[in-house]
């Protein structure tokens, strides 16, 4: 299996973005919401592809935080369970951050469920601290870990 890890290209991706999302995550989001991120940012998301079909997204933006840090923000990550533990995530966030760095990013940051563990080992693995307990969260009442990675 030959994955290409790219950047978001444009609007050809974004129906099976929004699909691979709507599946895998637990908030709902527009189509508002996907269009600021990719026409802004699109440079710093990336998608994961094989054969031809998108298998995995990262969404990210990049934004001034209180007139301090240039702050990089993972909104959005997934990929197929057909293709999970296969590095694709990891690929995928490596990428990102990359992209982010490169852009003058001092840090990253993401929230992540309490219980999804996979997340959490891949973006610990790749060097992101547990920052702040968020109670309840998300819409559903389930908490999150804020994670950060310190770039400078």
């Amino acid at each position: 299996m030959s994955v290409e890890i790219r950047p978001y290209r444009d609007e050809n991706d974004l129906p099976a973005i929004q699909k691979l999302m709507a599946a895998h995550l637990s908030e709902p989001y527009s189509i508002y919401t996907y269009r600021y991120f990719l026409v802004t940012w699109g440079k710093l998301s990336h998608v994961a592809v094989v054969e031809g079909e998108v298998v995995g997204a990262v969404i990210c933006r990049l934004a001034r935080h209180k007139r301090g840090p240039l702050r990089g923000y993972i909104g959005m990550l997934a990929v197929s369970e057909d293709h999970r533990k296969k590095g694709i995530g990891t690929m995928l966030v490596k990428a990102s951050v990359e992209a982010m760095k490169e852009a003058g990013a001092d840090e990253i940051v993401l929230e992540a469920e309490t219980s999804n563990l996979g997340a959490l080992r891949i973006y610990e693995s790749l060097g992101f601290l547990r920052d702040k307990l968020l109670e309840r969260y998300y819409l559903s009442g389930v908490s999150a870990w804020r994670l950060k990675l310190w770039l400078k």
